[in-house]
């Protein structure tokens, strides 16, 4: 499995933005990953910052380049 960093510099290359760790998190969730849990999560149910519409597809297809998916 690819690591967080991994994925953040796969997502930087192919769509040149910088994709938050908790995005990632938010996503592996959404696609049966387990996350890992930060220790500043306040909550296990919701999110402070949710992976927005628009970058969810891009963090999919790094998920699949990985071939975690």
């Amino acid at each position: 499995m690819a690591t967080y960093k991994e994925i953040q510099a796969f997502i930087k290359n192919d769509y040149g933005y910088a994709a938050k760790s908790c995005w990632i998190a938010h996503m592996k969730d959404e696609c049966g990953l387990e996350p890992g849990v930060s220790p500043n999560r306040l909550s296990p149910i919701s999110r402070k910052y949710p992976c927005p519409k628009e970058k969810q597809e891009h963090i999919k297809a790094a998920f699949k380049h990985f071939e975690m998916i």
